[in-house]
């Protein structure tokens, strides 16, 4: 009995680091498919700027008061 307990807790184990090995994969893996995503999205936001040249959300509080940003929002509501 005691042989099936020890035998237990080593697959018991081995499952644990096999299901956080794929959360940890998982999460690693839609990052890599999100990132360039979210860099689109955040150079649409920023005008062109790109995102390597905004350091914080400083920065894009200021972008709404660019006015080519409000012209071109204008013109797609017409």
């Amino acid at each position: 009995m005691l042989r099936k307990l020890i035998t237990f807790q080593k697959w018991n184990q081995i499952y644990k680091i096999v299901y956080w090995t794929i959360i940890i994969f998982s999460a690693i893996g839609a990052f890599y498919f999100i990132k360039p995503i979210m860099e689109s999205l955040m150079n649409v936001y920023t005008g062109g700027i790109g995102v390597s040249n905004v350091t914080n959300f400083g920065d894009l509080k200021n972008l709404g008061s660019n006015k080519e940003i409000q012209d071109m929002l204008k013109s797609l509501n017409n």
